[in-house]
């Protein structure tokens, strides 16, 4: 990333942040006890996660600075299970000021950062990957979340530039996730991205609003209509 892209990596996930702010203030106890969209976890779980995704990610950004490669998450995925199962059911209050708190100091660690550092590795459980990926990931983790919180924020209220940045990285990983034999032709309607990904007689074609395909790609559950496709959506592995 040029020094002028990551500034624009900076403004976005800060512009996510506000509006995920925005969404939760003043929530309390009983909205931390809703199930959100995903399996297993309520509004509470979802919300701890982020928090402890911001402290990781200032964990990692501090270790750039010092020219070191430090985990996201120290104790691996039981570790970073049990913080978040722990945190899910703390008071409303408590846990809306923990995801205010820590996305605030990551908010200083990209202020801080020295311009070099970005082009350092970092650890995170994909691999480790140069520290603006993980600025890059914070902002997917906010906005894809937001509407994983099932409190009225949409992929419709995905911004554009996030929807076709997103678009983008998910096809790189799409043909590992298609059905052997399956090639799918994926055509946004509305701003005139196209993929067409996978080889085999099993061809299936899916249109619809950019946001909403992208949302079916990630595993996110769309409205009834929303795409069009006259084969069926074919199934996806998992994101």
């Amino acid at each position: 990333m040029t020094p002028q892209e990551i500034d624009h990596a900076i403004s976005a996930a800060r512009a996510s942040t506000a509006r995920l702010l925005a969404l939760i203030a003043g929530w309390q106890t009983e909205d931390m006890r809703r199930p959100s969209t995903l399996p297993d976890w309520t509004v509470g779980h979802l919300l701890t996660h982020l928090a402890r995704n911001a402290e990781g990610n200032c964990r990692m950004l501090d270790g750039a600075a010092r020219d070191e490669i430090v985990d996201q998450y120290p104790h691996g995925r039981e570790g970073r299970a049990a913080d978040i199962e722990a945190g899910s059911d703390r008071p409303g209050p408590e846990i809306v000021a923990d995801v205010t708190e820590t996305a605030a100091a990551l908010d200083e660690r990209w202020s801080m950062m020295p311009r070099e550092a970005w082009a350092r590795p970092v650890r995170m459980f994909s691999g480790e990957q140069p520290a603006w990926g993980a600025l890059v990931s914070r902002n997917r983790e906010i906005e894809v979340h937001a509407v994983d919180l099932d409190c009225g924020y949409t992929p419709a209220d995905w911004p554009a530039a996030f929807v076709a940045a997103e678009l983008d990285h998910v096809v790189r990983g799409l043909e590992g996730r298609l059905a052997a034999g399956t090639a799918l032709r994926a055509a946004s309607t509305d701003t005139g991205w196209v993929a067409e990904v996978g080889a085999g007689p099993a061809s299936v074609t899916v249109t619809g609003p950019a946001a909403y395909l992208l949302a079916w790609l990630i595993g996110r559950a769309v409205p009834e209509g929303t795409l069009l496709a006259p084969a069926g959506l074919p199934p996806l592995g998992a994101w």
